[in-house]
């Protein structure tokens, strides 16, 4: 999610918060133009809490909220960290040359970092000259103009594996994946978030549906991270990924693992209730709930109101879910 529909989303929970503050709603086609009022609305918020200008909850909150003034202080702090604009550094330091019987071909390891101090975590996957070469050609199709001035290494006929090409490729894939990045429409477009996250997820979920849960939470805990700062302006994206992290905690015997995941990948439903995963995955919540002696009554609560306002329809469990994602 873009620094500005952070700003926003803070600056309407502000107002409900705190009475004397007033700030201007931007809208999305306004956001390149209103960047500095967001950030000042980012400041005044800050100084207000931390002068201790959050009223009693009943005072200030509207009528239609009912978070406490601690719950409201956590999530604007959440928040707070969401305004922090996110970037991505892209380092290739290493390659390594793969054989097979009728082919052989040099992987680029590629390291992703995310700016800042707040988050040190970084992501590593490999890629081939081809994975990169269908990338650029799928992105050119969607994106023909903003590629314009995007160069694309060339193939060779013959010293591809020489260390000079090598290196070459490694600074030039490197500056490629800084560019197209640098982007907005392209690095929130789905080819380039697959092109960072599909292969790697397709492993996992090949796993799971082989019953290879460690292997496959192995992989989907090292993705989770990337996708979740690939996709921050779409929260629902990674309710799939994280669900298939909780079936296979639950089935590898860690409910307290699950019941966490679980938590995560219900606060990004909770204003999208007819999302596919939202049914089983409360379905899911109770039942780890109920077995961890947790309150799972407000969770019963939420299946019953959403059963009294939908018609009975079929509805897969939350494994039957995640086992079809990803089948060709």
């Amino acid at each position: 999610m873009d620094q500005d529909s952070h700003c926003t989303a803070e600056r309407e929970l502000l107002e409900a918060a705190n009475k004397t503050a007033t700030f201007s709603t931007t809208s999305p086609s306004d956001e390149e133009q209103n960047q500095p009022k967001a950030e000042i609305s980012c400041q005044v918020g800050k100084e207000n809490l931390e002068n201790g200008e959050l009223k009693d909850s009943n005072a200030s909150l509207s009528p239609n909220s009912s978070m406490t003034t601690k719950e409201l202080q956590e999530y604007w702090k959440n928040e707070k960290r969401q305004c922090r604009q996110v970037k991505l550094l892209f380092e290739i330091p290493s390659t390594r040359i793969v054989e097979h019987h009728l082919s052989k071909y040099v992987m680029y390891k590629i390291i992703i970092l995310q700016t800042g101090s707040f988050d040190s975590n970084k992501s590593i996957i490999e890629r081939r000259y081809s994975d990169f070469e269908k990338l650029h050609r799928n992105l050119m199709e969607e994106f023909n103009e903003e590629m314009e001035e995007v160069t694309f290494p060339k193939k060779t006929l013959t010293g591809n594996f020489t260390e000079e090409v090598i290196n070459e490729r490694k600074l030039a894939f490197k500056d490629y994946l800084r560019l197209i990045y640098s982007i907005k429409y392209i690095r929130r477009s789905k080819k380039f978030i697959d092109f960072l996250t599909k292969p790697e997820l397709q492993e996992a979920y090949g796993c799971l549906r082989g019953g290879q849960y460690t292997k496959a939470l192995e992989i989907l805990l090292e993705v989770v991270g990337l996708q979740e700062r690939l996709t921050r302006g779409n929260p629902f994206s990674v309710v799939p990924t994280l669900c298939a992290i909780v079936v296979c905690q639950k089935d590898l015997e860690n409910p307290a693992s699950a019941f966490e995941y679980g938590e995560k990948a219900l606060s990004r439903l909770h204003v999208h209730t007819s999302h596919k995963y939202y049914i089983p995955l409360l379905e899911t919540m109770i039942t780890l709930a109920y077995e961890l002696g947790k309150d799972f009554l407000s969770l019963q609560e939420k299946l019953e109101e959403w059963k009294a306002k939908k018609d009975p329809i079929r509805v897969f469990t939350l494994k039957e879910l995640a086992v079809r994602e990803y089948v060709k």
